[in-house]
């Protein structure tokens, strides 16, 4: 296993149990079995380590969930986003443990701006899925619903991950999709205004130019042996700089790396850079 790699899942152990302010780096480099040394040769400091560690977490849920509402039929998408999303935060019960926790704790000025900036990528692609779904129906209410998909999605998480229960994610995702619809057909009174929205928007950078992903493309190159997603890689950074691929091979590449651990970020960049062709 990579040191890096190492380090962030016996890191993740300790902050689910302990919280991250009452975690050391001499705790985490005690329960990785390496010096402080080699520690600081993966991360300047521990604040590097949560950031780098929510980054990864939130990457790739944020392309999956992405990439489902972009793609999934209207008479699935629902029930599409909430298992998935369900599924991944289970199938992550040590980050998501912190990820509720310290967002209510911290007072750590780049940790909340992290958090808000991909609150706000998640309030974007739930609009996408409400506005694909609904149309007409929510004009006055969509922004009310985005809130309403949110708190579902808090609140009955926080119900089976401090219970600990056995969650069945397919009955789950149906009695959210009820309930979700029945808010989308019968809501009439708006609370949360496109105008008192943007009031209350903090600005995030969103918009990555083609030579930063050209840069992002290269040091994964770098970093991933030789496989079908390294070489679907290359190719994409090539149809950047210069365009030849037909829309169909284009999407076949980004088919070759969405599922990827290391190149979900790069392909929901990319699916947003090409959202006219995929």
């Amino acid at each position: 296993m990579i040191k890096k790699q190492l380090i962030m899942e016996k890191a993740l152990e300790l902050f689910a149990k302990q919280g991250f302010e009452a975690t050391s780096v001499q705790q985490i480099t005690d329960h990785c079995g390496i010096s402080k040394g080699a520690f600081y040769l993966s991360f300047k400091s521990k604040d590097e380590l949560i950031l780098t560690l929510i980054d990864h977490f939130m990457m790739e849920i944020t392309s999956d969930i992405d990439y489902i509402v972009k793609n999934s039929k209207n008479d699935r998408l629902l029930y599409d986003f909430y298992n998935a999303t369900y599924r991944y935060f289970y199938k992550h019960l040590d980050f998501a443990k912190i990820f509720i926790k310290e967002q209510t704790q911290t007072f750590n000025k780049e940790f909340i701006l992290k958090m808000r900036h991909y609150d706000k990528l998640h309030e974007k692609t739930i609009l996408t899925m409400i506005e694909r779904l609904y149309g007409e129906v929510v004009k006055h209410t969509k922004y009310d619903l985005i809130y309403c998909i949110k708190a579902f999605m808090k609140m009955y998480g926080e119900l089976f991950l401090s219970k600990h229960v056995t969650v069945d994610f397919d009955l789950l995702a149906e009695t959210l999709v009820e309930k979700t619809n029945i808010l989308a057909n019968h809501m009439k009174i708006s609370f949360v205004s496109e105008d008192y929205r943007k009031l209350n928007e903090y600005e995030i950078n969103e918009q990555v130019t083609k030579e930063q992903m050209i840069e992002m493309i290269d040091r994964k190159i770098e970093e991933m042996e030789e496989s079908i997603e390294k070489e679907s890689l290359i190719l994409l950074k090539e149809q950047l700089i210069e365009p030849t691929l037909s829309p169909a091979i284009v999407k076949g590449l980004f088919e070759n790396i969405r599922n990827h651990p290391h190149c979900k970020w790069i392909a929901y960049l990319l699916r947003d850079y090409y959202k006219s062709m995929v």
